[in-house]
């Protein structure tokens, strides 16, 4: 596939339309429901047991939720980073310390996000992270990761390997989201895994 977009945008553009839609088909008891299990199956993964930093995200709208999945690493003695979108698309940082801790920020005409009120860490921060859980909307049999197309998380990964840093990376979607293929080009990378409520799948990874 082509870097530019003229031959895979457009059929990623398509995609995503197509899993939003279904996205937006769920209840609110639906994502409730979803956030939980998923929870109970990221907790599992042993790299999620053995603590240290895992840089993660609050879920909005239809998103498979994460509130319970951050709670949950907290009790276990993780510490989370959780992003703060910048002007240009990038990610800061900041400390997840429990749900006081989350500000509503509105970006422009964008949807509004959850962000940590504290400290911000700087973009950097990432790379002391031991796992990065990424938003997503489909992953496929390679591990090829379909996000929402505004780049930030390809930054994050971009900046990861310029640091020499490999943490795990872990999708989080619903069932319907494995797919056997999407669209990739030369600069997008596998993650190690994907936790749906019904379990996890591993792929080779990079």
């Amino acid at each position: 596939m082509e870097r530019d977009g003229r031959t895979a945008e457009p059929d990623k553009r398509g995609l995503r339309r197509e899993f939003l839609s279904v996205r937006n088909r769920l209840t609110a008891d639906d994502v409730r429901e979803a956030g939980r299990a998923l929870a109970e199956r990221a907790l599992e993964l042993p790299e999620l047991v053995r603590g240290g930093t895992v840089a993660a995200y609050v879920s909005v709208g239809s998103e498979p939720g994460t509130l319970a999945l951050l709670d949950a690493l907290r009790a276990r003695g993780v510490r989370v980073l959780l992003p703060a979108l910048l002007p240009d698309n990038d990610l800061d940082w900041g400390e997840y310390t429990g749900p006081g801790s989350l500000a509503r920020v509105q970006h422009g005409g964008k949807m509004a996000l959850f962000e940590p009120s504290g400290t911000r860490l700087g973009p950097d921060a990432v790379t002391a992270a031991d796992v990065v859980l990424l938003p997503g909307l489909a992953v496929d049999a390679r591990g090829m990761r379909l996000g929402r197309g505004g780049g930030s998380y390809d930054r994050v990964l971009a900046r990861l390997e310029r640091a020499g840093a490999h943490p795990r990376l872990v999708v989080l979607l619903y069932d319907t989201e494995v797919v056997a293929r999407v669209p990739a080009e030369a600069h997008d990378k596998p993650v190690h895994a994907v936790v749906t409520p019904s379990g996890v799948r591993r792929f080779p990874g990079p």
